[in-house]
């Protein structure tokens, strides 16, 4: 049944609504844009795109060396795992995505917003909840965890605005001694923001040293910009 957003003329229609063990997703188109629901929470969309596409492209561009391999920490709609697909620097893409209802959706209504790059053959997706990944315990000596050369996460509103509770422990401390532990020589991190986090920013800058903040003004005013948080 369609849903009417409070304000607005056109009515949101739900495509999909499935159960996963974390709760209810939805898949609802409103006019031409396709939204992501998570319990009731609004994640993304795809009106825009511009700041997820700068997560890949300002972590690809401050690496600066040729054939990359880009982790992408959850799918959403597709413009981050697009943009890196077809960026003439990066060799190879791994996707991390937890929800198998997204990966679904990327063969289907949301295809096209990552130009299908899940059809790609230097692309590969892992279903997998990213904590999981970036908390797995080490190989051995000759059969180390692979390593990459830009982390792209977009798993949450932020760091400071999880999408679930144990989201948190990847932003603390540890879960970014993780994820350093998961860089390559020279690699770089970038986390997208809905908003900026000088807490999260000093405690990136505890771990990594070397940090950058870029803002995106967003098309739709909602009074701050998007943020990506560059760590080296």
């Amino acid at each position: 049944m369609p849903v009417k957003r409070e304000g607005d003329n056109v009515a949101a229609v739900v495509v999909e609504r499935v159960q996963t063990p974390r709760g209810e997703l939805v898949l609802r188109r409103h006019g031409d844009a396709f939204e992501i629901i998570s319990n009731g929470t609004f994640l993304m969309d795809t009106r825009d795109g511009a700041s997820e596409r700068l997560l890949v492209r300002a972590a690809v561009e401050a690496v600066g060396r040729p054939d990359l391999r880009v982790l992408i920490g959850g799918l959403g709609v597709g413009f981050s795992l697009g943009e890196a697909a077809a960026h003439p620097a990066v060799g190879h893409v791994t996707v991390v995505e937890r929800e198998a209802p997204v990966i679904a959706w990327q063969h289907g209504p949301l295809g096209r917003f990552s130009r299908h790059a899940l059809d790609a053959p230097h692309v590969e997706v892992r279903h997998e909840d990213l904590l999981d990944w970036a908390f797995a315990a080490a190989g051995p000596a000759d059969d180390p965890l692979p390593t990459y050369d830009a982390l792209c996460l977009d798993i949450d509103n932020g760091p400071d605005w999880t999408v679930t509770e144990s989201n948190r422990s990847l932003y603390g401390r540890d879960g970014l001694l993780a994820l350093r532990g998961r860089l390559a020589p020279g690699g770089v991190l970038a986390v997208w923001s809905a908003a900026g986090s000088r807490e999260f920013e000093e405690r990136l800058r505890g771990v990594f040293g070397d940090v950058r903040v870029e803002e995106i003004p967003v098309r739709v005013p909602r009074g701050v910009p998007d943020v990506v948080f560059l760590a080296r």
